[in-house]
């Protein structure tokens, strides 16, 4: 039944239940349902104990889809005799998905009192105002970064002391490091490594660690103290990694010490898709899997379910690979490529373009806009908002973790105690009544914390900042949460809801938000929706003008690759060779992305 509904690769990766196994996973060919139907075969036929699966993926939003489908898996699995642990199912539901760093810092604070003693240091959530405080102490002036913006320069501080530290390089070997990896910090190398001396021996003296730090310690003490890894690989003892290609240095000699000399590791990724080498991130380890591991399973999944044939098309024609993505969707509309005169009619254009596919029936939530840099997320944001049209600027920061979604659960908990004890009450005396319906009760705890019936006109506009006009969008979503909930279920209670958020925040799974995307092509990746537009594609954005070198040139074309693929069925590129209106004139021209030129959009 597990097999049934897998194609011909994702059956041979669900039957390579034990050894090394490497899965070369194109965009959109099913990867994660692979894997997920591996584990849940092998407990199927009882070569592997769930319990002692651990499977690695790289953010919180990665981890909980995965943990969704496995529950998911043993929820339906049947009933006792189907060959999983337990009493009843697979037992999918006991696999550990988690992050690398959420996984060592578990084991970080398990094995710190017991083996070194006392309490662990404290976590870090970010590396800003230490850097500031490391460059003050070093008397280095960090100036202003490339892309600009306010705290750019200490962002790309921090942002090269977590290269240094995933690299495995020291503060006193950063110079020569970032030169042979032609790394161009603007503060200088000399002065950078300066500021990283500093930033290690202010965290030392406050007894704090980074995120780096918490991936180094814990395999120093497994290396160290043998009864330690013992237990570790006696409660793990197969391993599943995904998006392998963005493995770093670190990270692969935790999973080495995780797996002593044992080869139970199944490695998901594409090369297509190593886009984050800046980070430290190395594709080495996905494309030499077979050189360390000789014996190794090797499957290729080239079935594309997501995008259509005219879409795979383009990512084809990008990727150049001796295995081309294969489109099983049915034909789409042609992509259209298109030169605007300039930045601002192009992002008019593009707004133009939202509301011809909203008027076709896209729903906003299913439209992107993808941009090479977060900075040039402003003029769409103007165009949008200029033509009423709704839209969300996809950041960094975690939706369950932005104050005001802390706040509104923490408020919606309490009421939801209240709507119990009230209902309790109630029951007791034989008269329950209707009680409020759920998205009435949820706007009434929100409308206190600043949510109103609409965005109040101004909260798109020019006068009013961003972080209101995130809160607003916030709360929006939650309450458009409650009338999803109120919809497929009716007689949901303020504690089917309060639970149901507890849950979302745990998977690390925000709702959609009723807007256009705007986000960068690197925060999109993982990601799909229905249409895609992709603008600015002119030399010094795709590629980015700090790509000089023949392999910074190859990681922008699968950054394009990995944004093209993000679409399903409609794509737009698009391009305008001066950025203000009449600066052609004077001389400003500027050629569009070389990789317009490889690409042929076909019927």
């Amino acid at each position: 039944m597990l097999l049934a509904g897998l194609d011909p690769e994702q059956r041979e990766v669900a039957l390579a239940t034990r050894g090394a196994v490497c899965v070369l996973a194109g965009a959109g060919t099913g990867k994660t349902r692979a894997i997920t139907y591996r584990i849940a075969y092998a407990a199927a036929v009882g070569t592997v104990n769930p319990a002692h699966v651990l499977a690695l993926t790289f953010t919180v939003r990665a981890a909980g889809e995965l943990r969704g489908r496995l529950r998911q898996l043993s929820a339906g699995s049947g009933g006792p005799g189907s060959g999983g642990p337990g009493s009843g199912g697979l037992g999918t539901g006991l696999v550990r998905a988690s992050t690398f760093h959420a996984a060592a810092l578990r084991q970080l604070n398990y094995f710190w009192p017991r083996v070194v003693g006392g309490r662990p240091p404290r976590v870090i959530d970010a590396k800003a105002s230490l850097v500031r405080e490391a460059a003050k102490r070093a008397g280095v002036r960090l100036g202003s970064a490339p892309d600009g913006g306010a705290g750019g320069a200490l962002a790309a501080a921090a942002t090269e002391i977590e290269w240094a530290k995933v690299s495995q390089v020291r503060p006193d070997g950063y110079v020569r490091a970032a030169a042979a990896a032609g790394r161009s910090p603007a503060a200088g190398a000399d002065q950078l490594a300066c500021v990283y001396a500093a930033y290690e021996e202010l965290r030392r003296e406050r007894q704090l660690i980074d995120f780096e730090s918490v991936l180094e310690l814990t395999a120093a003490i497994l290396i160290d103290n043998r009864a330690a890894a013992d237990q570790v690989r006696d409660t793990f003892r197969h391993f599943v990694v995904d998006e392998y290609q963005d493995v770093n240095p670190l990270q692969k000699l935790l999973l080495d010490t995780w797996l002593g000399d044992r080869d139970d590791l199944c490695v998901v990724g594409d090369p297509h898709q190593v886009i984050y080498s800046f980070t430290g991130a190395t594709p080495s380890y996905l494309t030499g899997f077979t050189a360390e591991f000789p014996g190794a399973t090797v499957v290729r999944l080239v079935r594309d379910y997501r995008s259509t044939p005219q879409v795979v098309a383009v990512a084809n024609q990008l990727a150049r690979s001796a295995a081309p993505l294969v489109a099983q969707r049915p034909p789409g509309p042609r992509p259209v490529l298109t030169e605007y005169p300039d930045d601002t009619q192009e992002a008019a254009g593009l707004a133009v373009q939202v509301q011809a596919l909203m008027a076709a029936g896209v729903p906003a939530r299913e439209i992107a806009v993808l941009v090479r840099v977060n900075a040039d997320t402003e003029r769409f944001e103007l165009a949008l908002a200029e033509a009423g049209l709704p839209y969300v600027v996809r950041g960094a920061e975690r939706f369950y973790e932005r104050p005001v979604v802390r706040q509104a659960l923490v408020l919606l908990r309490a009421a939801a105690l209240g709507d119990r004890a009230a209902r309790d009450e109630a029951a007791s005396a034989a008269d329950p009544g209707p009680g409020d319906p759920l998205p009435s009760s949820v706007r009434h705890v929100l409308t206190g914390i600043g949510l109103t019936a609409g965005p109040a006109g101004g909260l798109r506009g020019l006068g009013v900042s961003a972080a209101a006009r995130e809160r607003w969008e916030s709360l929006a979503a939650i309450a458009q949460l409650a009338d999803d909930m109120h919809a497929a279920r009716p007689e949901a209670t303020l504690t089917d809801f309060s639970a149901e958020l507890t849950q979302r925040a745990e998977l690390g799974h925000a709702p959609a938000v009723d807007g256009v995307t705007l986000a960068s092509m690197h925060a999109a990746k993982g990601l799909e929706w229905d249409a895609v537009l992709l603008p600015g594609l002119v030399e010094g954005l795709m590629p980015i003008v700090h790509a000089r070198t023949a392999d910074a040139i190859e990681e922008e074309r699968r950054l394009l690759y990995v944004a093209v693929t993000r679409a399903r069925e409609h794509l737009y590129l698009s391009w305008s060779p001066v950025r203000a209106p009449g600066a052609r004139t004077r001389g400003a021209s500027r050629p569009r992305s070389r990789f317009l030129d490889e690409i042929r959009l076909g019927r």
